[in-house]
């Protein structure tokens, strides 16, 4: 009866001492990701950024994403949404465990075209 309760008292500190290692965030797996800029915005020349909120899972994969800031131009902030639902990433890890992340994911539309830039920061678990 005492080793029992002895386990049980330490196993929340044990699982404590988990939440307190620092959190590797998601990394995105192929930058070169086809995101499409579209084109009435191309031809007026007009550039903008739209920062994607993106829910990476334990398996790398995008779970929900929503536009956390608009680039001005709804075009572009579903295009953003378009190209971003198909990323992979390695997935956020805590310690030696996988975990479920948010990332902010800008999206870059320039004279160049456009670009993901990398995951910029993380926003809790």
């Amino acid at each position: 009866m005492r080793i029992s309760r002895a386990l049980l008292l330490i196993t929340p500190l044990a699982m404590g001492c988990a939440a307190n290692e620092p959190v590797e965030l998601p990394e995105l797996l192929d930058a070169e990701a086809p995101i499409e800029f579209p084109v009435e915005l191309w031809d007026q020349g007009i550039e903008g950024e739209a920062r994607v909120m993106v829910h990476v899972t334990s398996d790398g994969a995008v779970d929900t994403l929503y536009i956390e800031e608009s680039s001005g131009y709804p075009e572009f902030d579903s295009a953003a949404i378009a190209g971003a639902e198909n990323l992979r990433f390695r997935p956020g890890r805590r310690g030696d465990k996988r975990i479920d992340h948010w990332v902010v994911l800008p999206v870059r539309f320039t004279k160049e075209g456009a670009e993901l830039v990398k995951a910029s920061r993380e926003q809790g678990s």
